[in-house]
Order: structure tokens, then C-alpha cells, then sequence
């Protein structure tokens, strides 16, 4: 079968090899892949910033869908054919997160799903929702679970509240649409006006350009009326975390997903003190939590947003895609 290598750290070390078609164990399916989706942290093991420790050569990207091919001994809840999306870390099942969990994740200390074909143990897939394509379904097992898990396991977001977002990449394009399928007031910022034009026919309440506006903190305070915000959802870092403590709530709540603008750097705590807010570290999700968001997908018929999709070939030209920061919403690989 066909994959996708990195044997450096580098985008020209992605690179492609022939593999043989793995046999699925007891227990286990073999996934014949249709799609992939790309996050940061793809972007990030590229480049040898996710762990410059990992050992290649490894097939990158966490994130896909395909159709059953074949079972392995015991397996009689999937059969070929049967279309499935693939969890961002297949051992975590449900309950709270853990180190032999983690290391489940793919992309990471295992191979990821860059590949024509990969072996997952049956009882970690779930099924595609049945409106979505197989590319729209390869969109949900990171961004679309983050954003699930930030705003309600975690962010425990009630119709009511207001919800700030920072962006227009996958997380907080689906925290939109979450958040307003959910009953809440959306403010969402971003550095582009023809995105926040775009973000605003998804339903965004209110809008900031940061660029324009660097003091956007002040402007969401002045949006709702001094209060500040319920909840955020954070993929900014250090770069944005001491503003978005400062727009909290009394009482708010923030979900640490992203590190867009560093892991490490200053940061003021005492309005996480002083206003009594909650941070949660947030990692992607269980397959209990995307069961979840599968069936309120199902049930509001909600589409994923596609920026672009590029072939097998063209998974160089996507990963720089991604790095140009010019994408609105996921950006897809066809298999």
C-alpha cells in the first residue's frame, strides 16, 4: 500500500513508500482510508517541534475516515463496507485521560493515518454520521472533539452565555457552530475582516480584528457591557492567555487547547485568582465525548467546514498550507 513517511524533520523528508497491507488481529479492523484531516500538532511533528525525540521513520496525521475492508477473529459489530470515522487516540475510550492513553494518539509514538490502509481495534471506531461524506467525517476526530469536550464536558456552555473565540481554524470554527447550536452568544476574533465576514455567516455574533483592534480585550469587555465572557475556548497560548483572563467572567471558565502563539512566556494569573476562573487543559477527547457530538451532529444535520482539499500527492503542498495560516476552517487530504 501507499504511505507517507517523515524520515526528517522537515517537509522534504515527507515522503512517499510502498508498506504492506496490514492483516487486522482479534479484536482488531482494517480500515480502508478515504480522507485525512490536518491540525497543528500534524504541522507541528513535521517540523520536530511535537517531540524531536520520535523515532522515524513515521507516517504522520492523527485524523481520518474510510469504510471497513476486512475483520479480524471475533469482531461482529463492524463488516465490510461499514463506513467509520477514526478516534485521535484510539485507547481512550472514556473516563479520564492517562498516560498509556495518550500514548495511543496517532501521528505521535504510533503511526498516524497518512496511508491507505491502517488496523484499529474495532471497539475504539465509531460510525459516520450519516449525511456526512467521507472527507466531512475526517474532520471530527481532533478539532471537531476538541471543541466538543472545551465547551461542555469542560466548559459546561448553557444556552446564554457568552462564548469567545480566537480564529477561523478547525477548533473554533466547530466551537462556533457548537456554540450557537448550543444557545450562546458568540464573539470571535481573528486577524482578517473577509474571515470575519465569513464567520459572521456562520453565525457569529459579534466580530474583532485584532490586527486592527490590538487592544481586543477592551472590546469585548465593552461588547458585554464590563461582565466579560462565560467561557473561551484557547488556542492562542501564552500570546492571548493573559487577555483572556482579563475578559473572564467572574466565575468564567477557559479551555487551554491551543499553543498558536507559544508554550512558554509570561503570563498574569491574578484575574485566574482574583475572578476565581477555571482553566482546563484540554487534549483532544474520548471516544465516549465524540460518541456524543456524533449524535447532536446527526441530529442538526451540522456540516463541517472545508477550507480545501488536496490529494495523496499533494500532502507537502497541504502541511504548507496550513502553515501559511491562510485556511478557513479544516483542511483535508483525499486518500
Amino acid at each position: 500500500m501507499k504511505a507517507f513517511e517523515l524520515r526528517g524533520f522537515s517537509f522534504d523528508q515527507l515522503v512517499p513508500a510502498e508498506r504492506p497491507v496490514p492483516e487486522p488481529g482479534a479484536g482488531e479492523v482494517l480500515v480502508r482510508l478515504h480522507a485525512v484531516s490536518l491540525n497543528y500538532s500534524d504541522l507541528l511533528v513535521v517540523q520536530g517541534k511535537y517531540n524531536p525525540r520520535m523515532k522515524l521513520p513515521r507516517v504522520p496525521v492523527s485524523d481520518g475516515a474510510g469504510e471497513v475492508a476486512s475483520v479480524g477473529g471475533g469482531v461482529t459489530t463492524w463488516k465490510a463496507g461499514d463506513r467509520v470515522v477514526i478516534p485521535f487516540m484510539p485507547g481512550w475510550r472514556e473516563g479520564p485521560l492517562t498516560v498509556a492513553k495518550v500514548a495511543t494518539a496517532l501521528g505521535g509514538d504510533v503511526d498516524g493515518l497518512l496511508r491507505k490502509f491502517a488496523v484499529i481495534p474495532a471497539d475504539a471506531l465509531l460510525p459516520i454520521p450519516p449525511h456526512l461524506g467521507f472527507e466531512q467525517a475526517a474532520t471530527l476526530p481532533c478539532a471537531g472533539v476538541t471543541a466538543w469536550h472545551g465547551l461542555f464536558p469542560a466548559g459546561g456552555l448553557r444556552p446564554g452565555q457568552i462564548l469567545l473565540l480566537q480564529g477561523t481554524g478547525g477548533v473554533s470554527l466547530f466551537g462556533l457552530q457548537f456554540g450557537k447550536m448550543a444557545g450562546a452568544t458568540t464573539i470571535l476574533i481573528s486577524s482578517s475582516d473577509e474571515k470575519l465576514e465569513r464567520a459572521r455567516a456562520l453565525g457569529a455574533d459579534h466580530t474583532i480584528n485584532y490586527k486592527a483592534q490590538p487592544e481586543w480585550d477592551k472590546h469585548v469587555l465593552e461588547i458585554t457591557g464590563g461582565r466579560g465572557v462565560d467561557l473561551t475556548l484557547e488556542v492562542g497560548g501564552t500570546g492571548t492567555l493573559s487577555k483572556t483572563c482579563r475578559v473572564a467572567a467572574y466565575g468564567g471558565r477557559i479551555s487551554l487547547i491551543g499553543v498558536l502563539s507559544g508554550i512558554s512566556g509570561e503570563v498574569q494569573i491574578g484575574h485566574i485568582l482574583h475572578k476565581a476562573l477555571t482553566v482546563y487543559g484540554i487534549y483532544v477527547g474520548s471516544r465516549e465525548m465524540f460518541e456524543a457530538m456524533n449524535t447532536a451532529i446527526t441530529h442538526r444535520k451540522l456540516e463541517p467546514v472545508i477550507d480545501r482539499v488536496f490529494s495523496l500527492d499533494e500532502s507537502g503542498e497541504a502541511l504548507c498550507h496550513m502553515e501559511s495560516g491562510q485556511h478557513f476552517g479544516k483542511i483535508v487530504i483525499r486518500i
